[in-house]
């Protein structure tokens, strides 16, 4: 079986110097590709945090012609690596582990001299009309007394996979929710996986992720795993995919 992985998270510029990011380490994606990799498998990971590697095995990442890390930073940099791995890889899976920026920013502004912003109703006051300017730069200053981020939505990476790349393997998306029971999460996992047309989601709560996760749909549930059995449990759900899709 050949395995695209992606792991960590992305970065979104403001400037030439500045960006958004998140605090996503990649561990949990190169976990999963170690796993799959020690199985005998192909696995190329797309991480931005190679270094996540050596971590979880207390030494030097895999010397093979099986192993393959590529780094990416920003968002741009893993879109263009995975539509790139999508087009040329021949994979029967893809886990898409990957923490993906929702929003990028489009435009950084200052408030005109004669527009107020009221924190306590946010309304905007100005004469003739409230304003903004545009303050873009490759290295924004620091002399203004407050700035606004413009954040638009980015493309759902996920949601190319199949209406995009046109890719026909097994697909594995991931979903973190914050303040929701494990009732709710898994509803919304399952919502989530049919909109992106993947095969299984992972699902978790922030504050459960160090513990547990839910896989599904498997044997028409969404099961309950502990942290430590994650990969092993995944790597087998898509090797049985991967081989019932063969089978027709």
């Amino acid at each position: 079986m050949k395995l695209l992985v992606t792991a960590g998270g992305t970065l979104v510029p403001i400037d030439r110097v500045r960006a958004i990011t998140n605090s996503f380490t990649g561990r949990t994606g190169a976990r999963i590709a170690l796993e799959a990799f020690r199985l005998g498998h192909t696995v190329t990971l797309l991480t931005s945090h190679p270094e996540a590697v050596a971590e979880v095995l207390g030494k030097k990442a895999p010397i093979d012609p099986r192993w393959l890390i590529i780094s990416y930073r920003t968002f741009d940099d893993l879109q263009r690596s995975m539509r790139d791995s999508i087009a040329s890889g021949g994979y029967d899976g893809i886990v898409h582990s990957a923490a993906v920026s929702d929003y990028r920013p489009s435009g950084i502004f200052a408030l005109r001299p004669d527009t107020t912003f009221d924190e306590h109703d946010y309304s905007w006051h100005g004469d003739p009309r409230p304003a903004l300017l545009d303050r873009a730069a490759g290295k924004i200053k620091s002399d203004e007394s407050e700035l606004w981020l413009r954040l638009v939505k980015a493309p759902k990476l996920v949601d190319l996979i199949r209406r995009e790349w046109n890719f026909p393997g097994v697909l594995v998306k991931f979903k973190l929710e914050v303040d929701v029971s494990n009732e709710q999460l898994t509803e919304i996992a399952e919502r989530s996986r049919l909109q992106s047309d993947a095969d299984l989601m992972v699902a978790n709560t922030l504050d459960g992720a160090a513990h547990y996760a839910f896989i599904g749909p498997r044997f028409g549930r969404y099961d309950r795993v502990a942290r430590e059995e994650l990969s092993a449990k995944l790597i087998d759900a898509i090797e049985r995919r991967v081989q019932e899709r063969k089978r027709g």
